[in-house]
């Protein structure tokens, strides 16, 4: 079972499609726990398609030559390479625009990894599909880890109404400054009776799991002639 061999039996193939399922369970089991579209069905089912079609052009060896009087020759490759192709969509499919942030994109690549463990596996290149596997898993949950508990750049959106006597739109600017986020945007309208509504868009860096208001949120809140006060992290 070091690659794909002129002929193989059905030990072998009964071990390549029990890897092939247990490598797209255990990236699956991942994506699942993340409570993303593409899980443990969607996973096993791309994994072993790959798989499949791997063992399929193994069984197919044997008829890929031609015969001298023969004008017709078996081009194998193309079904792993189709099954390449397909993934692709399905990955593309799995990727989704929210507002200015664009999800699904590890799941997609998810998919195309464990499309080519799943070509691996099947066409006996045991190995290096377990490796893959190993390294894809270590990505998913090691790098998970890190991420988590690395400082990034974040959008929010602080919405203030402001009656007569407020903070000056300057003041307010002072209080963002000074707990250190950067103003990307500004929008203001005013209503009949004077009354102001400031829209900032900001950067912050802080931990994905952060999701404390900071304290200048509560101290402008109270602030004289302040109505309502929003802030909202994308």
């Amino acid at each position: 079972m070091s690659g794909m061999a002129p002929t193989i039996g059905w030990e072998d193939i009964a071990v390549r499609l029990a890897l092939t399922v247990i490598a797209g369970l255990l990236i699956g089991y991942n994506r699942t726990e993340h409570g993303k579209a593409a899980g443990l069905r969607t996973t096993v089912l791309v994994c072993l398609a790959a798989s499949v079609a791997m063992i399929q052009v193994n069984l197919l060896l044997p008829t890929a030559g031609r015969a001298a009087d023969s004008f017709v020759m078996n081009d194998l490759m193309r079904l792993p390479l189709g099954i390449l192709t397909g993934v692709g969509f399905i990955g593309g499919g799995v990727i989704l625009r929210r507002d200015d942030i664009i999800v699904g994109v590890t799941t997609a690549a998810t998919l195309w990894c464990v499309t080519v463990i799943g070509l691996c596996l099947g066409g006996g290149q045991i190995g290096l599909g377990t490796a893959a596997t190993a390294i894809g898993l270590a990505a998913l949950w090691l790098l998970n880890w890190i991420e988590m508990r690395l400082r990034r750049q974040r959008r929010v959106r602080l919405c203030v109404e402001l009656e007569a006597g407020a903070p000056s739109e300057t003041a307010i600017r002072r209080m963002l400054e000074v707990a250190g986020l950067r103003i990307v945007g500004v929008r203001m309208s005013r209503s009949q009776a004077g009354d102001r509504a400031l829209v900032f868009d900001l950067l912050e860096f802080s931990l994905p799991s952060e999701n404390t208001i900071p304290p200048f949120c509560e101290a402008l809140a109270n602030a004289a002639g302040v109505r309502r006060l929003e802030w909202n992290r994308r």
